[in-house]
């Protein structure tokens, strides 16, 4: 697929795997819908690119919010007519065990990374069945394959992802509506840090996993090179993603393990 002057929404495009997307984007020509909470930081990311006024929207929204998804959508349509590609990036991480999580803080995570992602997807592919034509791209975690402490719910919401889309997108195969899975593993971002704990309150502290992480520019050039192709699920990351096919072969002996490390970290 030629991405050069595709119309691409991104979500989660103030920072971290978002933000590096959104520069890989476009140096390729597209034109850019760039989406997260924080507009001073789209902003920013929009200093950066050397892209005309007229290919770049700057469109806050809360994912949380999802009632408003029409609403969004309506916005982009009347700047460009079009949605060619949605890249569903937005979302929290969490760290909390299942008891210490306070029951809004396990809907706020469902919210943002379940509820609005699939809001979105289903407002854009409404758009994209008229058009005949269109790519959902949706970023997942490797901990949609399998779960570990203190991940509880952003590890259901992320299996969640997983249950929506592969039946998605066969029920839209025939309108030309293409839909990929991507699941990264530890990448170098400030996603634990803004991970929220068992109270709502922020974590405000990195982990070394994270810190070891793949660079956000290096995951970014592997998620184009996967976005241009006809895949429909894709694993970017450095050794960690062996660990979906470890648990499938080997459970008893994958679970043994994380639990040992997750002791070990503590």
């Amino acid at each position: 697929m030629n991405l050069s002057g595709k119309v691409i929404w991104i979500t989660g495009a103030s920072s971290g795997i978002g933000e590096a997307i959104t520069y890989a984007l476009a140096k390729e020509g597209c034109k850019l819908i760039l989406s997260s909470r924080r507009i001073e930081e789209l902003n920013r990311v929009r200093g950066n690119l050397k892209l005309a006024d007229k290919d770049v929207l700057i469109l806050p929204i809360d994912l949380e919010q999802h009632q408003h998804t029409d609403e969004w959508v309506k916005r982009v349509m009347d700047n460009f007519n079009r949605i060619d590609i949605l890249i569903n990036n937005g979302g929290i991480s969490q760290k909390s065990y299942a008891l210490a999580t306070d029951p809004v803080v396990e809907r706020k995570i469902m919210d943002v990374n379940y509820f609005g992602n699939v809001a979105l997807s289903k407002a854009v592919a409404r758009i994209m069945q008229q058009q005949k034509n269109g790519k959902i791209a949706v970023i997942s975690s490797i901990i949609g394959r399998f779960g570990l402490p203190d991940l509880s719910t952003y590890s259901a919401s992320k299996h969640a992802l997983y249950g929506f889309y592969d039946s998605f997108r066969l029920e839209v195969k025939d309108d030309n509506i293409k839909i990929l899975i991507v699941s990264p593993g530890f990448i170098n971002t400030n996603v634990a840090i803004n991970a929220v704990k068992g109270d709502g309150n922020l974590v405000n502290e990195n982990s070394p996993a994270m810190e070891k992480g793949m660079k956000t520019n290096v995951f970014a050039k592997k998620f184009v090179s996967t976005l241009k192709s006809n895949k429909n699920h894709k694993y970017i990351g450095k050794k960690e993603i062996y660990a979906v096919p470890f648990k499938m072969i080997f459970p008893n002996t994958f679970y043994n393990l994380m639990l040992k490390m997750s002791k070990k970290n503590k």
